[in-house]
């Protein structure tokens, strides 16, 4: 069987849209062979560093192409080559191919490229049906064989209308920004597969399998990710994204304020248990600490507030394992 050649092919005008990501994963899972195009006739669109915001994004998402990044632009000579050579009229079909200064459009560009780089299909949003009998028209007027296409449901907003890339996680880069991991992301863009209707943009399906994602990481990943050291892991358990695993985290290693002027036996007990454990604690030796002042009758909510500012938070004996035993110290201590 031959194989499937297939191109990913977004416009450098910014963060990649996530309608754009939903066609990169499908062209990647479906294809053998994927190329990387960079559809940048469009001028007055690109934005400085838009191509290498892409490549960020595709980057972050996993998603690996086997021959690119290709410029459009970069092969504006081979686009008007072909064209003379197939004897090509600069309107063809009602539809402008070049531009006066002799730049090609997007339409003489993307078929010319779909021709070199022997493309044989072509997975993309619904919004470019209109382009499908013309492109193949193109192709015969230049001795090709049209590829197959697939037109999938594009990603909407909750009223059905164009998906802003101003809105609330219509981006890869505000996805990332919000704390939801690479594989989650990823993992809806899958589940959405080839939608044959268009889709209402679902962030709370996002969410979920981002809190997932975290829950299956080990210890070293999700610190390393959240930026914050091992010990403080236990206290970003449950957390539904990475902003708010550093968020919880955050309120203990670096608290607001303290209030260590409530039940000074408990926090004298404390000090004393706290100073005969090495430095840094394991869950077991955590969980004893605080087994203890719960024997004794201690005053758990004063201990927490010395420690954290708050009487109430992520589980105090992993309060206890995030702290250092001089910072722990230095806390309890009026």
């Amino acid at each position: 069987m031959a194989a499937i050649r297939v191109r990913s092919a977004p416009s450098p005008t910014g963060t990649l849209h996530v309608g754009n990501a939903l066609s990169a994963v499908a062209n990647r899972r479906f294809g053998d062979w994927l190329l990387l195009r960079i559809d940048d006739t469009d001028v007055a669109r690109n934005l400085p560093g838009g191509e290498q915001g892409i490549l960020d994004d595709l980057r972050w998402l996993g998603i690996e192409w086997d021959e690119g990044p290709v410029s459009q632009s970069s092969r504006a000579e081979r686009h008007m080559d072909a064209a003379r050579e197939a004897g090509l009229p600069q309107r063809f079909d009602g539809v402008t191919l070049w531009r006066e200064d002799g730049s090609p459009t997007f339409h003489l560009a993307s078929v010319v490229d779909d021709v070199d780089f022997g493309i044989t299909h072509v997975i993309r949003g619904s919004d470019h049906r209109p382009n499908e009998e013309l492109h193949a028209a193109l192709h015969r007027a230049l001795g090709s064989t049209p590829p197959e296409v697939i037109h999938h449901g594009l990603v909407v907003a909750a009223d059905g209308k164009k998906l802003s890339k101003r809105a609330e996680g219509a981006t890869v880069a505000s996805l990332r920004e919000a704390g939801y991991p690479a594989e989650a992301v990823r993992a809806y863009l899958e589940e959405l597969d080839l939608p044959r209707h268009d889709v209402h943009l679902d962030l709370d399906r996002i969410r979920s399998l981002s809190t997932d994602v975290l829950a299956a990481l080990d210890d070293g990943e999700l610190a390393q990710r959240a930026g914050v050291p091992v010990a403080a892991v236990d206290l970003m358990r449950g957390a539904h994204d990475l902003v708010e695993a550093r968020r919880l985290a955050q309120s203990v290693l670096e608290p607001a304020s303290v209030d260590s002027d409530q039940s000074p036996e408990t926090l004298g007990r404390f000090v004393e248990l706290r100073s005969g454990f090495p430095e840094t604690l394991d869950r077991d030796e955590a969980k004893a600490i605080v087994r203890e002042l719960k024997a004794v009758g201690g005053n758990l909510r004063a201990l927490r507030a010395a420690l954290t500012g708050v009487q109430r938070g992520p589980e105090l004996w992993a309060v206890l394992r995030a702290l250092p035993r001089d910072e722990a110290l230095r806390r309890a201590l009026p």
